[in-house]
């Protein structure tokens, strides 16, 4: 801690110890730390090494980005033919936000990410507003980076020229089939093996390196209930319509709740479209849905919610149902070996009720380039990935938990719970101050563990601790 006295001398309590607690009373002090800065060539790390990433997904490719910048050389597997994102809108909050600023991803994202103004949580019937976040400025304010929406297939180009700008080769049509996790190396559907020092997959839901990781049965994501319907609507159309209009008059997330069904709208595409994720229970087996159904079954799910919403809804012309998967607790994220390692939707899916999926892979390949850059020795390699993964599993799994609970929060019958819940988001909403809210995007608490953390600052600060606890 830098000196306050005049003459230079030490102030009188530096010679006592210093015990870490919860505050941001010392923020003022260290506004740097906070603040997104680009980072194109940031130091190089001692030990490099050779890393083959499995998945040119979101997670896979900012994972490339991380341990790039860092002077590792980094392999991208894809089993595609080509590069592309599936899906529609994406959220990219502060926590996300900041890591990719800082690796100057910016310059990619521009004129195609929007920074909506607010959230605002709405009555399902009529669409009274009962919950409200201001974004802007505070998020830029109280955590340093902007809160995003983009389309995925925008983020993922993003992402991937990054990674070619920072020297990833990507190689597509390269489908890994098994895993040596002591050698480590990748055996392709083609016959080829690629070896490596360090094996990173990044290889979804549907992970074929868990079970190698795990040492025998796999342990895949289990369904939830929830599903969720995704589309775009045409932004022109609802301009065109004055009793909707008002919706996109300023940049906004909006969420309709209700019993067991809520619906989000964001635009993205520069604001030529309108996201939406219409979700809802569903407990039937999802071998049984049919796609030509799903139209007409969103549309009966929501027909009787607020008449503006439901006229946006008739706009969507195609869709489709996705089960929305939770994964289950893994013992591990590493082989025995510390030479490969799963992260991303193959270590800790979850449902997207925080907004939070592919922010907690990027936050993964953050901690791990950033992790590695700590070791100054080819045999604290072990140790480093020992911390990533204790570090990587306690934060994924409090966000898995916190998104479930937006499931229970979001979902009430009109009744008790439904009032109460409203009631504790009023204060919000009359712009008046509370210290407390039913709404996790406006929770003080929960905003500062959200949003206020950095995933490469959490790791290198337990890199650190790790360090003096040997000390003593």
């Amino acid at each position: 801690m830098a000196s306050n006295s005049r003459d230079g001398a030490k102030a009188p309590y530096s010679s006592f110890p210093y015990w870490e607690y919860p505050t941001h009373s010392l923020d003022f002090l260290h506004t740097s730390e906070t603040r997104s800065t680009n980072e194109n060539r940031p130091e190089q790390s001692k030990v490099l090494l050779n890393v083959v990433v499995v998945g040119a997904g979101l997670g896979g490719l900012g994972t490339a980005v991380a341990l790039a910048r860092r002077g590792h050389s980094v392999t991208v597997l894809e089993q595609a033919p080509a590069l592309a994102e599936v899906g529609a809108g994406i959220q990219l909050p502060s926590n996300t936000a900041r890591l990719l600023l800082r690796w100057g991803c910016g310059p990619h994202l521009k004129g195609q990410v929007v920074e909506p103004e607010n959230i605002t949580f709405r009555r399902w019937s009529n669409g009274d507003r009962i919950g409200f976040t201001r974004l802007i400025p505070d998020f830029r304010e109280n955590f340093g980076a902007p809160y995003y929406v983009v389309h995925r297939a925008h983020l993922h180009t993003a992402l991937h020229e990054c990674a070619v700008e920072q020297g990833v080769k990507v190689l597509v049509n390269s489908k890994v089939v098994s895993y040596d996790p002591n050698r480590p190396s990748v055996v392709l559907e083609d016959g080829r093996t690629i070896s490596a020092d360090l094996v990173v997959a990044a290889d979804g839901i549907k992970s074929v390196a868990r079970a190698t990781v795990l040492g025998g049965a796999d342990r895949p994501p289990a369904l939830t209930g929830f599903a969720a319907y995704r589309a775009t609507v045409d932004a022109a159309k609802i301009r065109a319509d004055p009793e909707i209009a008002w919706l996109l008059e300023k940049p906004a997330l909006n969420i309709w709740i209700g019993e067991d069904r809520h619906v989000m709208t964001y635009t993205i595409a520069a604001g030529k479209s309108l996201n939406m994720v219409l979700s809802h229970v569903d407990r039937t087996d999802p071998q049984t849905w049919k796609p030509e159904d799903a139209v007409e079954q969103m549309r009966a799910y929501f027909a009787d919610w607020d008449p503006k919403l439901f006229k946006i809804i008739k706009m969507i012309e195609g869709t489709q149902k996705w089960p929305l998967l939770s994964g289950v607790s893994l013992p591990h994220w590493c082989a025995p070996s510390k030479k490969l390692l799963i992260l991303g939707d193959a270590a800790h899916a979850m449902v997207p009720y925080m907004s939070q999926g592919a922010g907690m892979a990027i936050e993964d390949g953050a901690a791990l380039a950033e992790v590695l850059h700590q070791v100054g020795t080819a045999e604290q390699v072990s140790e480093a990935l020992n911390i990533f993964t204790h570090e990587r599993m306690r934060r994924s799994g409090q966000m898995q938990s916190a998104s479930l609970v937006n499931g229970k929060i979001w979902h009430f019958a009109d009744g008790p719970e439904q009032q109460k819940r409203d009631g504790a988001m009023r204060a919000e909403v009359e712009g008046k101050p509370f210290q407390k809210s039913a709404n996790q995007w406006s929770d003080p608490v929960t905003q500062w563990w959200c949003y206020g953390y950095d995933a490469e600052k959490a790791v290198r600060e337990a890199w650190q601790k790790r360090g003096r606890a040997c000390k003593i």
